[in-house]
């Protein structure tokens, strides 16, 4: 049993507001509620003895109900909610809008109703809610237009608008639902919770939905991966902004956005994304009712040269691949098809094919092991009777087990072939292009299905020394933290050059006699974010030059920006860039994922290359490993060209230690490792930035 299934299998709501007023939401919703509900209406309102030819109650106390339905004014809405508290109701849905979409007082109606809501542990919808539906019990408790239809798909949207378009359209097409939910404001459910009701509602195949933003993103990425094993989830995710970067300060703040934050979030929890409608509803319907394949290779079949050509190249731009036929498939072809067809992947049966051509051809194809599923691809001449070839093409399906999608392209003379196709649950599209977008969302299901999650690391790790050090930025006029801060690198086991700040000549030439070889010299300054635009890098200083480079560094700094906080120069020891490689591990904190995590090319490219990858922290070795695989330069690591593979056990490491930092303290809103320098040997963390939030120390 899912979590909300009283909420959405009630046998007694109240309708709070209800009333006969044409025109008004009140009688929209008791209206249609009446038109399909199984269970009673008790229309609450205490101006009304009936309603719509229903025994009308003065309040939600007296109505005996497992839910209620509010669409009172919104300075009613509180008074309304605490009553059906009292009555025993938990199940409510807040259709009434001017909460927190309105401002600072509609935000503290909706924080008061939050505190309501938990006093008498309630799970409310809304507000600003169109409403809820569920076609198993004829439920249509919302104010929209026309009722879903029945299905196995179940659908939530942030856009109470975005519902009744659709349902309108799916009605037309015949697409149905088994749940409907207008998530309004999230005052208390919110899209994780929905997601954990259906991917326990046995008669829910498919979860999809429209987000314009997710409320807690580490939560939904965890209860999404349980979900997920069983139950798809496709989703569209609006608002592909920049938001999460403003007033950022780090290179990964500058890079990593809001946008980059949903796209590791959703790929984390195993969510496929969708671009648009169209791919939304193309990849449930192919997710609610076909099987999923074993492999990424596609067979198909047409008696159609040109738009066989077209899917080679939808496939090509899918993770899909053209089926290699084994010998035995291509001999069958050899045998069955006239001489001027094509044997080969896409299997060209001629123009002149009738349906029992098709039916063969499909039947040798499905039937060879190195095929996961298969198209059908036709055009309408007068041999053909589609609709014996949309039977044909169930039969087929049903007899091999493998998904199969449907291309029967033409204009009316595919309708009732399509209506069997769509019965059957094997969907049609005009576009070949379509089809093959909707078998590679099974593939991607598949490879979905079968991941393994690992726990992230917990490291032995100092945090007391690690909150001393974020506290300095209390005595601070800034928030930001420089290399300054490298204890914390020690204190979470990040390797690290030898390394001291200094503030004299004399200090710095001690401090390189202590070092093997030749330093390096950094200004240290918060107010001085590019150290090497400056001048204030100096490389390769031997034992006799420490004095004078001191000076002159200090001497850039103060003529580069004269009221600069200037904390000494740093004396560090060389790592071998010649031998290693530049990268760059950060971390920027999103509103709604929290700690995104960043690997890529570092050094002074990265904001030029933007080579880069992300996941949400915490980050387990699995997650980290596949960051260093994912960026382009890769090769780079693993030894292009003649180089020395780097220690990439060492760069997964750093980022599994640095994730679990930033998930320790909520306070590091950014944090750069540029570059951390991986050699053969090893790798090494030479410059550091991050800002604090000291608020939340």
């Amino acid at each position: 049993m899912g979590t909300l299934t009283e909420l959405f299998a009630p046998e007694r709501i109240a309708v709070v507001g209800a009333t006969a007023r044409e025109g008004s939401i009140g009688r929209a919703v008791t209206s249609n509620l009446i038109a399909d509900y199984d269970g009673t209406i008790i229309p609450v309102n205490p101006n009304y003895d009936e309603v719509l030819d229903l025994p009308c109650v003065d309040g939600v106390g007296e109505a005996d109900a497992d839910m209620a339905v509010i669409v009172v004014p919104p300075k009613i809405v509180l008074p309304a909610l605490e009553e059906a508290g009292e009555a025993g109701v938990t199940n409510v849905v807040v259709i009434t809008a001017g909460f927190g979409e309105t401002g600072s007082d509609g935000a503290s109606r909706e924080q008061e109703l939050k505190e309501i809501a938990a006093e008498y542990d309630m799970d409310l919808v809304g507000p600003n809610s169109l409403g809820i539906m569920s076609t198993s019990n004829g439920m249509n408790a919302s104010f929209g237009p026309e009722n879903a239809e029945p299905g196995s798909m179940s659908f939530m949207s942030q856009s109470g608008a975005f519902i009744t378009a659709v349902l309108d359209w799916a009605n037309d097409e015949g697409m149905g639902f088994k749940d409907v939910a207008s998530l309004g404001n999230k005052a208390v459910l919110d899209e994780t919770d929905f997601v954990d009701h259906w991917g326990d509602d046995d008669d829910t195949d498919v979860i999809i939905g429209y987000l314009e933003g997710i409320s807690s993103g580490r939560d939904f990425i965890d209860t999404a991966r349980e979900v997920t094993q069983d139950t798809p989830i496709v989703l569209v995710k609006s608002g592909r902004t920049d938001a999460g970067a403003q007033a950022a300060s780090s290179h990964t703040g500058t890079i990593a956005g809001s946008e980059q934050a949903y796209e590791a979030g959703l790929d984390q929890a195993g969510v496929l994304r969708a671009e648009s409608v169209q791919e939304l509803f193309d990849a449930a319907q192919m997710l609610a009712n076909q099987p999923v394949p074993d492999s990424n290779e596609v067979a198909v079949i047409t008696n159609a040269g040109g738009p066989g050509v077209m899917s080679t190249d939808a496939v090509g731009d899918a993770d899909l691949e053209m089926a290699s036929f084994e010998q035995e498939t291509l001999d069958t072809f050899s045998e069955q098809l006239p001489p001027e067809g094509n044997i080969y992947n896409p299997v060209d049966i001629v123009g002149d094919a009738d349906v029992d051509r098709f039916s063969e051809a499909l039947d040798i194809a499905l039937a060879d092991d190195n095929v996961g599923s298969a198209m059908v691809l036709s055009c309408p001449t007068a041999v053909l009777d589609y609709e014996q070839l949309a039977e044909e093409t169930v039969k087929m399906r049903e007899k091999h087990g493998k998904p199969v999608a449907a291309c029967f392209m033409g204009g009316e003379s595919v309708d009732e072939s399509a209506e069997l196709l769509s019965d059957a649950g094997i969907p049609n599209y005009f576009d070949p292009s379509r089809a093959i977008d909707a078998l590679d969302s099974l593939w991607e299901y598949r490879q979905i299905q079968r991941r393994e999650y690992d726990a992230p690391a917990d490291f032995d790790v100092d945090r007391e020394a690690a909150r001393e050090i974020l506290e300095r930025v209390e005595d601070r006029p800034d928030n930001r933290l420089g290399v300054e801060a490298m204890g914390l690198l020690e204190a979470y086991g990040i390797p690290m050059p030898d390394s001291e700040i200094v503030d004299s000549p004399e200090d710095a030439r001690e401090v390189a006699e202590r070092i093997e070889g030749d330093v390096v010299m950094k200004i240290v300054s918060p107010d001085i974010l590019h150290k090497s635009d400056i001048g204030g890098v100096k490389v390769g200083v031997s034992d006799d030059e420490v004095e004078d480079a001191f000076e002159d560094l200090i001497t850039r700094a103060r003529n580069y920006q004269p009221d600069a906080n200037l904390l000494g120069v740093q004396v560090q020891e060389m790592s071998d860039l010649d031998a290693g490689t530049e990268t760059i591990v950060g971390m920027n904190r999103d509103p709604q994922f929290g700690p995104l995590m960043m690997f890529g090319l570092g050094g002074i490219f990265v904001e030029v290359l933007e080579d880069t990858t992300f996941r949400v922290a915490p980050v387990s070795e699995t997650e980290a490993r596949e960051m260093t695989e994912e960026i382009k330069t890769a090769p780079l690591l693993r030894g292009a060209r003649g180089r020395d593979p780097a220690d990439i056990d060492g760069i997964v490491e750093t980022i599994q230690r640095l994730s679990q930092l930033v998930a320790d303290f909520p306070a590091i809103m950014e944090f750069d490792i540029n570059p951390l320098v991986a050699t053969p040997d090893g790798v090494d963390a030479v410059d550091i930035r991050l800002t604090v939030d000291p608020e939340e120390l």
